[in-house]
């Protein structure tokens, strides 16, 4: 039975005519059948597990169908037919015996495998001996085990080493993910992960870095996180810090000072008070200070795991009478002045006495010279036995003499370097004067 034709006609046809003619075109074109297709139930299988390959839509005029592994109907790859009529199962080739195909054409898989993953093809035959066929794909994953961490170092130094952490066990088909302290692992410069994800790398480890590390592993069916794993990172000694500030104590105080670095594990101390090693301890106790204890007083921490030590030193002055550090540079220069004027002043004293002496002797040779000879009847006596002493010119100036003075201070060395101990030196401050007889002095 063909579709309604209009009658032929002559001339126009009224549109009302033709709207009539397409609605019953469209009524008479039958509904369109729906599409066979299969489902994974569920879609991602836990091995171990039974899944169920679902058809939906199987035509009526289905009279068996065929199931075969892959993505193409394949005699060789057939696992199982089935015929409607006779309830008549046949397994093939590639049947495992765990496979089952139900009347209505769906496939159970019992106790799935991971090689179980992969496409399935339905052949489906129908009653004019026409095949039609339809693929479904099956995902089959393992249920992931609790995972744990595995270091290359249990106790890494600060800038250092490089620390390797590893989530084990390795699985297929994986995501592998990090967290610190209950947050997840942001990357940065000095972290470094595996194409997988898997391990992961913290290069020049710091003290920073130090917090409970673990590692989730996830996958469609499961995932955890494992133990956490604390990262003991071993650092310092830091520069340590002597407390109190006090530098200036009166005699009869008693000292006490206490040393502290950031440091693990902690740091061992001892002290130097002006080079000599005292019993080691963090808190030196000094009971009733006197002048003598003035000094430099050297904490020295020292970290026997990463072999470090560093230095700190401080200065300890005991007086009667404290000073603020202005007021004792300011004395200190003071003294150097006085010093120097005193000691210019008795070089121009020496000057001019000197110059008083030597002129006054000078005048007398010079009238001895001037008086007249003693005139006598005999010979003049010879000067052959006698040396002659050169006499100066009076012409030429008077012999230059050179006053130096120097004057040696003791001066504490300002703390550089806090690993070394300085060393005490001296500074030397000179001055220079030059006399001459008529009085003049040159500087």
């Amino acid at each position: 039975m063909g579709p309604p034709s209009a009658p032929p006609c002559r001339g126009r046809v009224p549109w009302q005519g033709l709207l009539l003619t397409v609605s019953l075109l469209t009524l008479w074109n039958p509904p369109a059948t729906a599409q066979v297709s299969v489902e994974s139930v569920p879609l991602n299988a836990v091995e171990g597990k039974h899944v169920l390959l679902l058809v939906h839509n199987l035509p009526q005029d289905t009279i068996g169908y065929i199931w075969h592994k892959g993505d193409r109907t394949d005699s060789s790859y057939s696992i199982a037919s089935y015929v409607i009529d006779t309830k008549t199962n046949i397994t093939g080739p590639a049947y495992s015996g765990r496979e089952t195909v139900y009347p209505n054409g769906s496939l159970l898989f019992q106790h799935a495998t991971l090689k179980d993953t992969g496409y399935y093809t339905l052949q489906l035959i129908r009653k004019n001996l026409q095949n039609e066929q339809v693929t479904g794909q099956l995902r089959v994953y393992s249920e992931l085990p609790k995972p744990s961490i595995t270091s290359n170092s249990s106790s890494p130094v600060e800038d250092e080493d490089s620390v390797a952490l590893t989530c084990e066990p390795e699985t297929q088909d994986t995501t592998y993910l990090w967290w610190i302290d209950g947050q997840r692992l942001q990357g940065s410069d000095r972290l470094v992960t595996s194409l997988d994800n898997r391990t992961l790398i913290l290069i020049f480890i710091t003290r920073n870095d130090t917090g409970s590390y673990q590692c989730e592993n996830r996958n469609p069916v499961s995932g955890s996180r494992s133990d956490p794993v604390n990262l003991n990172v071993l650092y310092g000694p830091d520069v340590p810090t002597i407390s109190p500030p006090d530098s200036y104590y009166p005699p009869g105080a008693n000292l006490h000072l206490s040393c502290h670095a950031a440091s693990n594990p902690p740091a061992r101390y001892s002290w130097l008070i002006n080079g000599s090693l005292q019993i080691p301890t963090q808190e030196l106790f000094v009971p009733s200070i006197t002048v003598s204890h003035s000094g430099f007083y050297a904490c020295v921490a020292y970290n026997s795991a990463t072999g470090r030590n560093r230095t700190t030193i401080k200065n300890i002055t005991v007086s009667a009478k404290e000073n603020a550090p202005g007021v004792l540079v300011g004395a200190i220069a003071g003294i150097v002045i006085g010093v120097l004027a005193g000691v210019t002043l008795v070089a121009a004293l020496g000057c001019v006495l000197f110059l008083r002496r030597t002129g006054r002797a000078s005048g007398q040779r010079d009238l001895r010279e001037q008086q007249p000879p003693k005139s006598t009847s005999g010979p003049a006596p010879s000067n052959r036995g006698t040396p002659s002493v050169p006499q100066p010119d009076p012409r030429t100036a008077s012999p230059t003499y050179e006053v130096s003075v120097a004057l040696h201070v003791l001066v504490p060395q300002a703390p550089g370097d806090p690993g070394s101990v300085p060393t005490p030196h001296l500074a030397e401050l000179g001055d220079s004067g030059n006399c001459s007889k008529n009085g003049s002095r040159g500087w």
